[in-house]
């Protein structure tokens, strides 16, 4: 009889595997066969899911996570359902050839998740700046 993986190496598991269907999802939404909007809503998919900063950073309790258990598995199962099968399935042999020493890095992902916290970040520092000088802006 098989003895049950303790829930830690099941976890690892289940990460290893959004992995792999992550960059498979990045190789198909570049496929010729992809419909244009399952091209858009995967490119937005894996550009967060590979971008080393988060909307939601996760020091925020409970809210900074939920990105990572949550909205990633979830968009990366919707935009796979967009991309028709053949696809998917080239892009997995793909992967599974490719990607065995490592993973690739999306530093243009992770530059406009940059970009975007520093406007956030800029917005929010002018928006103290005039207030504390009595100056209202909108």
């Amino acid at each position: 009889m098989k003895k049950p993986k303790p829930f830690i190496e099941r976890i690892k598991d289940k990460a290893r595997e959004l992995k792999r269907e992550t960059y498979a999802l990045a190789l198909a939404y570049r496929h010729p066969k992809t419909p244009w909007y399952a091209k858009v809503f995967a490119a937005v998919v894996v550009a967060y899911a590979f971008s080393p900063i988060d909307l939601v950073p996760d020091f925020i309790p409970i809210l900074g996570y939920l990105d990572d258990l949550i909205l990633v598995p979830l968009g990366i199962t919707l935009a796979m359902k967009m991309i028709p099968r053949d696809v998917l399935d080239e892009a997995r042999e793909r992967v599974d050839e490719e990607f065995k020493d490592g993973k690739p890095r999306n530093w243009a992902a992770s530059a406009v998740i940059l970009l975007i916290w520093l406007s956030i970040f800029t917005w929010v520092i002018l928006k103290v700046v005039r207030w504390t000088q009595g100056i209202s802006i909108d």
